[in-house]
């Protein structure tokens, strides 16, 4: 016993000698992390201690303390996000000096580093710092203080939109597998090609995607949507058709990989890029109808009064492209209202498109979602109309004579507030009101495989 005691003595006497060097020896790689928000300023700090009066000798002898006040606590005290930033860029740090090799040996012509989904267990925040610090970390390659200098390459693989959002566009390799199973590789850069002919809707995919879009580089399908409203109300429009449509032969669109993406009236612009992506999509739009009005000015105005659309995605996608395409088949405002669903599927080179907007329903034709909606759902409306916030003139309802394109001019409100109601005042199930049919015919079309 006595032994061992002089044995764990001897250990603890060199443990206070390593934690010295240690502390000299990870000086810089603590640093490191300290830039990837691995510490938080005022309240942990980390020590590399030396463990050996705790641990057999010949094995991992050092573990990771983390100093907060007077308490010093083991590296699995702290979550796992941080375990894993700090342990990443550790390793990272290892993997750098065997490349570097011993004096005696030159490093490597070729350096190769990969870095697998290192989003693994971390926030949005921290994915965001170890993206921005990688290549400040990683730039000075495989550097040497006798001067062999060897350059670096690095590839990091990932599934986090956060990460994408901040790479550099120019750099990102997109993989997907083909219906063979095959693993096709592209770079996001030769999609400047595909722009060619109009640089500027280019930059603009290019700004709009890395700042906040990413996500959809992900998605199998995608929905391209207009604005606020039906990005508050898409989730649910997909689980009430997901509720009634419930066939165990088809994936529920919940359960399907569905990036929904607010794309305002620029829908056209991203043509070339789902095609580049090769995922099906499905495009919700109004069908904007316009007249001539004062000075010859186009105003909008009720379906039946109009003459033509101010859609800019409806012209691209299906009145101009007959023209440019040489289709025996001419598309004008009359036909472009009754245009079955097989006409607006859109076959572009890797995939499919769909644009949906307001159909005749209930010998009724909407001009916008919000007065489809207030078409076929009037009564939902009237039965909690005290409490809806996004409507104003309220009084107008009581109005049989007034058509739901009246009632959207004189009493929504807010948009945003108007979609939040809908879901404020639905039931369990969803099943107190109607989807408008443009949208329930496109969401039936987006689920099939």
């Amino acid at each position: 016993q006595n032994t061992i005691q002089k044995f764990k003595e001897q250990l603890a006497k060199t443990d206070n000698d390593l934690n010295d060097i240690y502390s000299d020896l990870f000086k810089d790689v603590i640093e490191k992390v300290k830039k990837f928000g691995g510490i938080k300023l005022n309240e942990t700090n980390i020590d590399i201690i030396s463990t050996l009066q705790h641990k057999e000798l010949l094995e991992g002898n050092t573990t990771v303390f983390y100093n907060r006040g007077d308490n010093r606590l083991p590296e699995n005290y702290n979550g796992l996000g941080y375990m894993n930033l700090i342990n990443m860029i550790f390793e990272i740090e290892i993997k750098i000096q065997e490349f570097k090799k011993s004096k005696e040996e030159k490093p490597s012509d070729i350096n190769l580093l990969f870095i697998e989904e290192p989003e693994a267990h971390t926030h949005p925040q921290m994915q965001y710092v170890f993206i921005k610090n990688i290549k400040n970390l990683l730039k000075d390659g495989v550097k040497r203080d006798d001067g062999e200098n060897r350059k670096l390459q690095y590839i990091i693989t990932t599934h986090s939109s956060h990460i994408v959002a901040d790479s550099n566009f120019d750099d990102i390799k997109y993989l997907m597998s083909n219906n063979e199973g095959n693993i096709i590789a592209k770079n996001i850069s030769q999609l400047i090609e595909e722009y060619k002919e109009d640089n500027k809707q280019y930059q603009f995919l290019k700004q709009y995607l890395t700042i906040s879009r990413a996500e959809i580089f992900f998605a199998d399908k995608a929905i391209l949507i207009e604005g606020d409203t039906e990005r508050i109300l898409m989730p649910t429009f997909m689980k009430k058709v997901d509720i009634e449509n419930n066939s165990t032969s088809v994936l529920p669109l919940l359960s399907q990989n569905i990036s929904i993406i607010e794309v305002g009236a620029y829908s056209q612009i991203f043509e070339k890029f789902i095609s580049f992506l090769g995922i099906k999509a499905l495009i919700i739009t109004d069908i904007d109808s316009i007249k001539t009005g004062v000075d010859n000015k186009n105003t909008k105005c009720r379906v039946d009064e109009g003459i033509d659309t101010s859609n800019e995605a409806l012209k691209t996608f299906l009145i101009k492209r007959v023209k440019k395409d040489n289709i025996d088949e001419y598309i004008d405002w009359n036909d472009l209202k009754i245009l079955p669903i097989e006409k607006r599927e859109i076959s572009i080179e890797n995939t499919i498109l769909l644009i949906c907007y307001q159909q005749e329903e209930e010998h009724y034709h909407a001009r916008s979602f919000e007065d489809a909606f207030i078409h076929i759902n009037k009564d939902f409306i009237n039965s909690n109309i005290g409490n809806f916030r996004g409507l104003k003139n309220k009084k107008s309802f009581e109005d049989n004579s007034k058509d739901a394109y009246e009632l959207a001019q004189e009493c929504i409100d807010k948009k945003t507030y108007f979609a939040l109601d809908i879901l404020y005042h639905s039931d369990e199930n969803f099943s107190n009101w109607k989807i408008p049919a443009y949208i329930k015919n496109g969401l039936l079309w987006l689920k099939k495989d």
